[in-house]
Formats: structure tokens, sequence, C-alpha cells
């Protein structure tokens, strides 16, 4: 078992209020190899886009985090895709969602990194439907994940980067942002997806 909860875990969670933060949800041996994997990587991350497809770009003002694409080079990535898959089938059985896949990144603050206020999806317009974020180090200051309550510019809640938390949230409700980093942060940003396809044709990821 590389996970530390059950489904019950994070169910009622979404169901009430449409997120959950779970602490401590992986093994500590997975998180140090995911951690491992990203010094492996570290060369080849690159600044991250904003939008979707043909329509990415660089825009330093919304974001300045470094991102490296899963691409299944390492028994850690496959384990923790493993994992995901496995919740994406729990999430299909209980809310019968017809989630399809899941894509993720490794994501990478240093000093001064942030993401600007987001949403990760937009009604109609994308089939983005949970984003998941898991941290993989617990930086001793900045980088925190503030959620904001749904249509307000009030606070729901702040997150603290610490190793081995992952939270979910309904992608289209949820805006969201990351404060600027002080010590380095590492984390695997990722979206459980719908099957926008047309004609038979299937949506890629990203």
């Amino acid at each position: 078992m590389n996970t530390l909860f059950g489904p019950g875990v994070y169910l009622d969670d979404i169901e009430r209020q449409g997120y959950t933060v779970i602490h401590n949800a992986l093994i500590a041996d997975l998180v140090n190899d995911l951690v491992a994997d990203c010094h492996r990587i570290n060369p080849h991350f690159s600044l991250a886009a904003i939008g979707r497809l043909n329509d990415l770009q660089i825009d330093k003002t919304v974001r300045t985090d470094k991102t490296y694409w899963f691409d299944g080079s390492s028994q850690a990535q496959l384990t923790y895709q493993a994992i995901m898959q496995s919740i994406k089938t729990t999430l299909n059985r209980s809310f019968f969602m017809g989630l399809f896949d899941y894509e993720c990144h490794y994501a990478k603050y240093t000093q001064g990194d942030f993401y600007k206020k987001h949403l990760d999806a937009f009604k109609g317009r994308s089939n983005r439907v949970f984003t998941t974020v898991l941290y993989l180090n617990t930086p001793k200051q900045g980088g925190e994940l503030i959620i904001y309550k749904p249509k307000s510019k009030e606070v729901e809640i702040t997150i603290k980067p610490t190793a081995g938390t992952l939270v979910m949230f309904e992608s289209e409700r949820f805006t969201h942002e990351v404060l600027p980093a002080v010590d380095e942060r590492y984390s695997i940003a990722g979206w459980f997806r719908k099957n926008a396809s047309i004609s038979g044709i299937i949506d890629p990821p990203r």
C-alpha cells in the first residue's frame, strides 16, 4: 500500500464542500522517491505556460514556476499515476462523473516564484473536472495555496505546503493562487478530465 487513506476520507468532503485536504496521504518512501525523481530531471524543468494546446503562452505576470510533465520515465511516476487512476475509479463509481483520464506535472517554485489567482477550468470551455496538488517537501516559508470561496474574493482555506499532503478540489468552482515562494517548493499538479471528444476523436491531454 502506497497510500495511508481510504475513500471515506475524501468522498464526504468532496460531496459536502467540493474540496478535500488529506495530510500524510502517501507513504514517506513514495514521497521521497518522487522528490528524488524531481532532482533527477531537474535540468529539464521549463518555465510554465498558461492556456491549453494551441493557446499556450508564457506570461511571467501570471506565473513563474517551472514544470515537467510526467512521461512515465520512473517507477515513482508510474506508482503515483496508478494511485490517481484508483482515485479516478472511486470518484466515477461514487459520483457518476465520467472522468476519462488524469494528467499531471511536477511543479518547482524557487524564491519569488508565484502563480496568480486563476481557475483551472471554465464552464463549457474545459474538460478539467478535479484539480489535485500533492506536496513533496515542506518549505519553512512561502508558497501557500489560497483557495477562494466560489464567486467570491473571500478566502475559503489557506494550505501550507507540507510533504505528503494531497489537495483535491473542483476545477470550475474554486479560484486559487500560489503565494510567492521563499524556500524551494516541489509539488505535483494534476487534473482529472472528462473526454471532450468530437466525432469520435479522443481529446488529448494538456
